[in-house]
């Protein structure tokens, strides 16, 4: 199938919602890692979301010019292609843009959807993050509405960030500390600057302990419960009924998460997780294996001539593809989205 259209995505994420499931949002930098990601979602049977960051499109860009907005384009439109061969449905997203970035990244990203959807096609991506939790929630939420309405109108879906996730990622850098857990008036302020749907549909990353990379146990408290103390404030703020979820919810920082945290978050109206560090460390590990196993191959030691076997790149690559889509089918399981692909 090929990649999701608008109306998929929704679908994809209506299901997840209704279903106390979600999508695992699997960060890629290369066309190998997208290979893997895919490979992954189809050995689950799994719909999924695969997604580049500011520096995975750097990267993407080539290091002559480091162009974002071509390496992201690039491997999007290299991603319409071969998705098709594989029997799930995958959305397009790009992951963290802060506000010094979304002129050189996500506000190009969007004209390019817009002038494919004016010509009646599909948009490029499917979703776009915009992280604006360094800056006041006042200016966060001010681009947001910009971001969204230029959003819906090219028939995306926009993800938001409105208070901080602990560590590291792309050289945005917050505090482990009690700053990382949204409250209830910050869930209330997003909606009444966002709506609930009626303005364009957008994903929100609340903050209950999250730090992206992967920590130790003790040093980071998740408090995944908070979620449904953020979803049963807006439903009394806008008239829902008792136990509905207006909002959606996504999962930062899942690298090293428990079952038990992850089996909350998704009770609690997650249907999207991030994970980038232990995918990296499933496709690298195997590569490493493979250089200290044949290290008189890859390398030409004492002046030999190696062997081309051992250090052609489609050899350990094929090995990093495989453990790199082992640890996305891992991630559907605890997820709860194996078996649950569009029909």
């Amino acid at each position: 199938m090929p990649i999701a259209t608008p109306e998929a995505y929704a679908e994809m994420l209506d299901r997840a919602k209704a279903g106390k499931f979600a999508y695992p949002a699997i960060n890629v930098t290369s066309t190998q890692t997208l290979h893997a990601a895919l490979r992954g979602f189809a050995e689950a049977e799994s719909d999924g979301i695969v997604q580049i960051s500011t520096g995975g499109a750097e990267f993407l860009g080539g290091q002559y010019n480091k162009d974002m907005v071509t390496g992201a384009v690039a491997l999007a439109e290299f991603a319409h292609i071969v998705a098709a061969k594989y029997d799930v449905t995958v959305a397009l997203h790009t992951d963290h843009c802060p506000k010094d970035k979304l002129d050189g990244y996500v506000r190009p990203l969007l004209a390019v959807s817009a002038e494919r959807v004016a010509k009646g096609l599909n948009p490029l991506f499917q979703s776009h993050m915009w992280d604006g939790s360094a800056e006041t929630l006042a200016d966060n939420l001010a681009i947001g509405q910009e971001l969204l309405a230029q959003a819906a109108a090219a028939k995306i879906i926009l993800e938001v960030e409105i208070t901080p996730t602990g560590g590291e990622e792309d050289g945005v850098t917050h505090e482990i500390n009690d700053e990382l857990y949204t409250t209830v008036e910050d869930a209330l302020r997003t909606a009444e600057a966002l709506g609930l749907g009626e303005k364009g549909r957008y994903l929100l990353a609340a903050s209950f302990g999250n730090v992206h990379g992967v920590y130790k146990p003790g040093n980071v408290v998740l408090r995944p419960e908070l979620l449904k103390d953020l979803q049963a404030g807006v439903s009394e703020k806008y008239g829902k009924p008792a136990g509905s979820q207006p909002l959606d919810f996504v999962f930062h920082g899942g690298s090293g998460s428990t079952a038990e945290e992850i089996a909350t978050a998704l009770e609690n109206g997650v249907v999207k997780m991030n994970l980038d560090t232990d995918t990296q460390y499933a496709f690298t590990r195997p590569v490493a294996d493979h250089m200290f196993r044949n290290y008189d191959g890859v390398l030409k030691v004492d002046g030999e001539v190696g062997n081309k076997k051992t250090y052609d790149p489609r050899t350990w690559g094929k090995a990093a593809e495989a453990g790199m889509a082992v640890r996305v089918t891992e991630a559907c399981a605890n997820l709860r989205s194996t078996g649950t692909k569009l029909k």
